[in-house]
């Protein structure tokens, strides 16, 4: 039986004295899209550090098909998994179309400095399949922040990589720029087969588009599984700690509310 594309294998991680993870095993089989959920300061992002290789586990191992992902060289994971942060301020004030060019690094020589006519093909592809070619000679620092997502998202599709890895992509942004992004996303996973590793908030959202949640609470997955699994009134009233209210609409969706101790409503 063959390893899952990547899996964090009991992972401790913490900073300084303060226990972050602790225990904590996942397993994400190629092609899948897998949500990770939990309220602030449940690990989330952290456990999204460990996954690409920017953080290394205190104690237990994060493999990539079997192999440890500490023992590979950042360029071989890099052309492997793609991560995309909530935000990635470049005070330099780089042109969009440069940004992009910079998921090209991991598959250039050492002494390489131009884009080869492959690596230049990769970026336009990543401009027109996020909309982004429009923007190809404006200032990165100059886009309103929806328009930063989707250049951070192109850059991670010129990377060329198996995998993305995604920290609250939507998170902050306009309705229109949010369905831009979902759709994005929905199209490489069923064109590209690329596998998608989501850290939300928006419990609602990941319930539409992920096959899979994992729900962490205090460093810890308490429940993984399926969104009718997972998306619970009982399971999400324990770990975020809020009355919170589940309903099955009637196509089978799940929407996901909170009563908000409000003594009136707005005038």
């Amino acid at each position: 039986m063959s390893p899952p594309f990547l899996a964090a294998q009991a992972v401790d991680f913490a900073y300084g004295a303060q226990s972050v993870l602790a225990g904590v095993s996942l397993a994400i089989e190629r092609g899948g899209w897998i949500g990770i959920i939990g309220p602030n300061g449940a690990g989330k992002s952290t456990l999204l550090g460990l996954l690409t290789g920017c953080l290394h586990p205190h104690q237990g191992e994060v493999l990539l098909e079997g192999t440890p992902l500490r023992s590979l060289p950042p360029a071989a994971v890099a052309q492997r998994l793609a991560a995309v942060p909530q935000a990635a301020p470049l005070v330099f004030g780089h042109r969009v179309a440069e940004v992009v060019a910079m998921g090209r690094h991991p598959h250039q020589g050492t002494l390489q400095w131009r884009l080869s006519p492959q690596d230049a093909d990769r970026v336009v592809w990543a401009l027109d399949r996020t909309g982004t070619r429009r923007l190809a000679q404006r200032r990165y620092n100059e886009l309103s922040g929806g328009e930063q997502q989707l250049v951070l998202i192109a850059r991670a599709l010129a990377q060329s990589t198996e995998a993305l890895l995604l920290d609250e992509p939507t998170a902050a942004l306009d309705l229109h720029h949010q369905v831009q992004i979902v759709d994005v996303l929905q199209r490489l996973h069923r064109d590209e087969g690329t596998t998608i590793i989501w850290v939300a908030h928006d419990l609602n959202l990941v319930g539409r588009v992920c096959s899979r949640l994992a729900l962490l609470d205090a460093g810890r997955i308490v429940a993984e599984g399926s969104p009718a699994e997972i998306l619970t009134t009982e399971r999400l009233t324990a770990a975020y700690r809020t009355p919170v209210q589940v309903e099955v609409t009637a196509s089978g969706r799940r929407r996901v509310d909170v009563d908000l101790p409000l003594e009136g409503a707005p005038r």
